[in-house]
């Protein structure tokens, strides 16, 4: 059912409306500008010389190990502790941090703050690669091994030792076995499979069958095998590099658990799962499964997204990092995440000072509200952008094969050319981003160096030209219309009808979705808007159910870090084909195997990154951009903006806060900030 048009008008005072017009040069001006501030993060510490030699913990740690329920800190850090410099000062202990999700999909929102449990990952720049849950890491010369080194003495939470037979057990009992995982592109080169082996106690080495330099890069990235136990290892993916084998164990059939399937199937129906498989899958959700070891920063206490309208995470006593004077971090001591109806909501909240960090869901489009309320609020607003193409790209499935007719239109190149022609990308703009985003293609921003081509390909099939649609339309023999002056299907005469499957799970997608539905009315095609909560969304979206699939296209600004959202590569997040993204992650066992040249063409570019020199990786991403916008899987709409994570709400009682942060997927926003180093200035904060 097509949903009701809500589109709203601001009011805007002048002291905002001067802000908002002195933000439309940021993209042009940022360093000049203001408002957004300067680049910063912490600042991770290398000379051992400059190594704290005595340690402190929060006061409740503290209160622990004198109750003889904890060892003292010198015992829970590891050897090879990571010591970083906060951004301003160190910081003071205790305090609970307020934020906020929008509904049982929205994991992430924890995940992110959870983000230093990838093994490697980008520093706050967003340029350069360095340690995290691993302590360093080399790479063969003739590229076919990369080494990782583990940190001596590193703990899970639960105080269990932290080694490599963690690597062992993720490879041999989740991800080797297809009961329960998937394989994955990134752990292949030409299309075989890589493989993982333990050198001794703290060392593991990823071996490929040909030179594979780019791994390192790609487990730096949110990636399957990048994005960290908590991002990963979340529902039914069993990704990310390791698992406490020591307790997961337990639940698996055979020499781990000495249980067989049948056993432990009787348990998981015991538990209300209906075989051992679904089972594993709640048990290794770090969200989810409260038992769950963990070695990110908290571990959850209480409540998921997924069931509750609050979540609870508490700090990690066995956390692996220290600030520069040897406090054990985070300094934060527990995170709440409570729920709010939509993002409209979760603004509200953050005007209103009821939240103490807020990125997520905070909308560009009440920037004005934002701006005039912050004394009152007690807040501070901070701006930072993204070089992504598009925040908003509608994905069209080719793989979709749920109405014959309606799939011979989304897998023709003409038909999906003339539905961008029909978007009028400028009124977009002015509504829902302010006029500060840059209307066009997908491809990233000019400053990247996997741009094709500005001036050919920001513009191409991405401007408003509805004579011309429809004259390709009429080209294509959709000449025939209905009595509304819609143009109909040629098997039976009915209207042509386009699902646009739409989530107001980041953005204001759905409204986005109306009104370029009543653009398309100016070309003949109806688009019939569905709004849905982003479990529904993702799960038809996985199934192949969907025929125009809304979301953003952020993370592929690094198209080899983040590629599913360009291409269809993740099962799971394959938008513009998803049994495409089968097939291909399945070596051709599953899904559907294209027959579009270029989509192959795309497959073949993707696949050579993998061993291509620095040169080449950027040539053959170019030219992947060059195929996406002329073929126009996905057709863009506006990017380049602050709209998704830019509009960063911080309280004032919060220290340590960057004045600006990468927003980028890879910097997993706002983990590159470092939240560890986040401290409460205002005591009676510290105290709740």
């Amino acid at each position: 059912m097509r949903s009701n048009t809500r589109f709203r008008l601001y009011v805007i005072t002048a002291a905002a409306l001067i802000l908002v017009l002195a933000l439309t040069g940021v993209l042009s001006a940022q360093e000049d500008n203001p408002y957004l501030g300067a680049l910063e993060g912490t600042i991770r510490i290398t000379d051992p010389a400059e190594f704290p030699t005595e340690f402190s913990e929060a006061p409740m740690l503290a209160d622990m190990v004198a109750a003889g329920d904890l060892p003292p800190v010198e015992e829970r850090l590891p050897k090879d502790v990571m010591v970083l410099q906060p951004v301003d000062e160190i910081g003071e202990y205790g305090g609970t941090w307020r934020r906020a999700f929008i509904g049982p999909g929205d994991d992430e929102c924890g995940n992110r703050v959870m983000a230093s449990d990838k093994l490697v990952w980008y520093d706050y720049t967003g340029a350069t690669i360095e340690p995290s849950v691993v302590k360093g890491w080399e790479v063969s010369e003739d590229g076919t091994v990369t080494t990782l080194f583990l940190r001596e003495g590193m703990r899970w939470s639960d105080g269990a030792p932290f080694t490599a037979d963690d690597f062992v057990f993720w490879y041999e009992k989740l991800y080797s076995d297809e009961r329960i995982t998937s394989p994955m592109g990134e752990m292949a080169v030409n299309g075989e499979q890589g493989y993982l082996e333990k050198v001794d106690d703290y060392t593991v080495n990823f071996v490929f069958p040909a030179s594979y330099p780019l791994f390192i890069q790609i487990m730096a990235g949110d990636t399957l095998i990048g994005g960290g136990q908590s991002h990963m290892q979340s529902g039914t993916r069993s990704y990310g590099g390791y698992a406490p084998g020591h307790y997961l164990g337990q639940f698996i059939p055979g020499d781990t658990s000495g249980k067989t399937e049948d056993e432990l199937n009787a348990e998981a129906k015991d538990a209300g799962f209906e075989d051992w498989v679904t089972y594993l899958h709640y048990l290794k959700d770090w969200g989810l499964n409260a038992d769950l070891p963990t070695i990110g920063p908290w571990h959850t206490v209480a409540g998921h997204t997924r069931s509750n309208d609050t979540w609870v995470v508490e700090r990690n006593p066995y956390y692996w990092a220290v600030d520069t004077a040897g406090n054990q971090l985070p300094y934060i001591d527990r995170v709440v995440f409570t729920l709010a109806e939509s993002a409209q909501v979760v603004t509200l909240r953050a005007i209103a000072g009821e939240l103490d960090n807020q990125e997520r869901h905070t909308l560009l489009s009440e920037l004005p509200a934002i701006i005039e309320n912050q004394e009152a609020g007690n807040y501070t607003l901070h701006i930072d952008t993204a070089i992504n193409g598009s925040d908003a790209v509608f994905q069209i499935n080719q793989s979709y094969d749920g109405d014959a007719e309606v799939a011979k239109w989304l897998t023709n190149a003409d038909f999906r050319r003339a539905l961008a022609l029909g978007m009028d990308r400028d009124q977009l703009n002015e509504t829902f981003w302010l006029g500060l985003g840059t209307p066009g293609s997908a491809i990233p921003g000019p400053v990247s160096p996997f741009n094709p081509g500005e001036d050919e390909y920001r513009n191409l099939w991405s401007v408003h030209d509805p004579d011309l649609a429809n004259q390709m339309l009429d080209d294509l023999g959709l000449t025939e219309k209905d009595g509304d002056g819609y143009r109909v299907r040629t098997d039976n005469g009915e209207r042509l009808r386009i699902e646009i499957q739409a989530s107001n799970a980041l953005l204001p997608w759905v409204q986005i979705s109306e009104m370029v539905a009543e653009q398309w009315k100016d070309i003949g095609i109806y688009g019939d808007v569905v709004d849905e909560e982003r479990s529904l969304f993702m799960n038809r979206a996985a199934n192949n159910e969907s025929q125009i699939s809304v979301w953003t296209n952020g993370g592929t600004e690094i198209l080899y870090l983040f590629p599913r959202h360009a291409i269809p590569v993740d099962p799971t997040e394959g938008f513009m084909g998803p049994a495409f993204a089968l097939w291909y992650v399945t070596g051709g066992e599953q899904g559907i195997e294209p027959t579009d040249p270029e989509m192959l063409r795309i497959y073949d570019l993707y696949d050579s990154l993998a061993s291509a020199s620095e040169a080449d990786v950027a040539a053959n991403i170019q030219e992947i951009w060059r195929i996406l916008v002329e073929q126009q899987y996905g057709i863009a709409t506006v990017g380049q903006s602050p709209a998704l994570f830019g509009v960063r709400i911080v309280s004032n009682d919060l220290g340590n806060v960057p004045d600006r942060t990468c927003i980028a997927q890879h910097c997993r926003t706002p983990g590159g900030q470092q939240d560890v180093q986040l401290y409460f200035t205002n005591p009676d904060r510290r105290s709740e």
